[in-house]
């Protein structure tokens, strides 16, 4: 079984009758000549991996772990995050330091940043969260 290696660059996708088009940009140095020869309809298994900007595999768990952090950074400036928080039974003083605190011993963790690669701390992160977001809705109703 041949392989064919190439970077590409997705530029389109669209949906169609079959599924799913999706165009990529391939540099004219990078195209393997059988992909060329091959007539249009051939059968291809495909594997691809995004690539970071280091030019390394994206690591989506690293990915997720990112935007878990920002979280936890918005809901502890967030006042209303204070009093669910407060009505928990977990924060005593409505303020961002303490709120800081709270998370942070609530995830087991010692800075906000752990989160990024502690599996544990985001997982009860997104509980708390689901949870919050429970209780805002109820709030408003």
């Amino acid at each position: 079984m041949e392989t064919s290696q190439f970077e590409g660059k997705k530029i389109a996708l669209k949906q169609t009758k079959d599924g799913y088009a999706m165009t990529l940009a391939i540099h004219p140095d990078d195209i393997p000549d059988e992909l060329m020869r091959d007539f249009v309809g051939a059968r291809y298994m495909v594997v691809m991996v995004r690539l970071a900007d280091n030019e390394e595999p994206l690591n989506r768990e690293e990915f997720a772990g990112g935007q878990m952090v920002k979280l936890a950074g918005m809901l502890c400036r967030d006042k209303d995050f204070w009093e669910y928080l407060h009505e928990e039974g977990l924060l005593f003083n409505k303020e961002e330091s303490e709120c800081i605190f709270t998370l942070q011993n609530y995830l087991n963790i010692n800075s906000r940043s752990e989160i990024k690669t502690n599996i544990d701390a985001q997982n009860a992160l997104k509980s708390l969260y689901t949870r919050y977001k429970e209780w805002k809705t109820t709030k408003s109703t």
